[in-house]
């Protein structure tokens, strides 16, 4: 067991203490990546010379010194590859760190849907020829996958299965990343309440990105629910952008696409990724007046807000 998956039990106004968590992790190896909100892979192949002592028994003093610095419990995954350790953290639990082995045998009973990647559509798929488990869809012909899900993913498909894991972790930095999370003071029902929050979370993103000039090309919605589960959507941007309204658009898209139904939610969390120099973006020109005044009211908008503070000016939906 060389890679450890760690997901950090934050409160969801405490996401800023990421980077202090990844630099506790770092006290270990220097090949840490972050995995916002919450989570990050360590590579203890090192760590494991060094201290003379297995990845195991490393991730036990991690749990230790995140409790006792920082006040936040962790679980643990751990396995030979970062698949794996992803997969083993499924199962884990505070104070237990799961481990998965390498090869077929030590995940063959488990279903499809563990494996990262493996979305709704194609575990269906997959259930309805009785290829419901990992042992099963290692034991299916290349030909067969290949057929039910395409030549690339069913090749993909049996090398997971079969414990093949390529992954490797590569080392990042948590600010390249910036992050607005919106608790509510109660899990909350009501839709146009969740909307809100989206528009507040992408107007704070765009604000900042200006303010730092830089451009993301990448969103990611981050949903926690009162049974402290979450989901998480990314999305990728048609052109790296700071603009609040195509911020908020893609938000709202996201957002649409979960579904939600009457669910329970506690926060809501934006998070801009893949940010990059404004002043090498681009943008594609548009002759419609309506979202060139938008940046420019936006301009306007920003000088307010350095001079007089961040909630000087706000949407008129935001005012109530």
């Amino acid at each position: 067991m060389t890679i450890l998956c760690v997901r950090f039990q934050l409160p969801p106004v405490h996401e800023a203490a990421l980077p202090e968590l990844i630099g506790l992790l770092e006290e270990f190896t220097p090949v840490v990546e972050a995995l916002p909100p919450d989570g990050a892979l360590a590579d203890l192949r090192g760590a494991e010379r060094y201290f003379g002592r297995s990845a195991v028994e490393l991730a036990a003093v991690i749990r230790v010194r995140s409790l006792a610095l920082y006040g936040v419990d962790c679980v643990i995954g751990a396995g030979p590859g970062p698949m794996l350790a992803r997969m083993a953290l499924r199962d884990a639990r505070p104070g237990v760190t799961h481990e998965l082995p390498e090869g077929p045998d030590g995940i063959a009973e488990l279903p499809v849907t563990a494996l990262p990647g493996v979305g709704t559509a194609t575990a269906r798929t997959l259930c309805e020829y009785g290829l419901d488990t990992l042992g099963m869809v290692a034991a299916a012909p290349l030909s067969t996958l290949q057929r039910l899900v395409g030549a690339k993913t069913g090749r993909e498909l049996r090398e997971k299965a079969n414990g093949i894991d390529r992954g490797r972790v590569v080392p990042n930095a948590v600010s390249r990343s910036l992050a607005a999370e919106r608790p509510f003071g109660r899990d909350e029902l009501d839709p146009d309440r969740h909307r809100r929050a989206l528009l507040s979370a992408a107007g704070e993103l765009g604000s900042r990105l200006r303010a730092l000039e830089k451009v993301c090309g990448t969103l990611a919605l981050t949903v926690r629910y009162a049974d402290r589960t979450a989901t998480t959507r990314t999305r990728t941007l048609k052109e790296p952008t700071a603009h609040s309204a195509a911020l908020t658009r893609t938000a709202y898209d996201m957002y649409e696409a979960l579904g939600l139904q009457r669910a329970r939610v506690r926060s809501i969390t934006l998070r801009a990724e893949a940010l990059g120099p404004a002043e090498q973006a681009s943008y594609q020109l548009t002759f419609d007046p309506v979202d060139e005044k938008a940046r420019r009211i936006e301009e306007v908008a920003d000088r307010a807000r350095a001079k007089f503070g961040p909630h000087a000016v706000k949407p008129g939906t935001l005012a109530a």
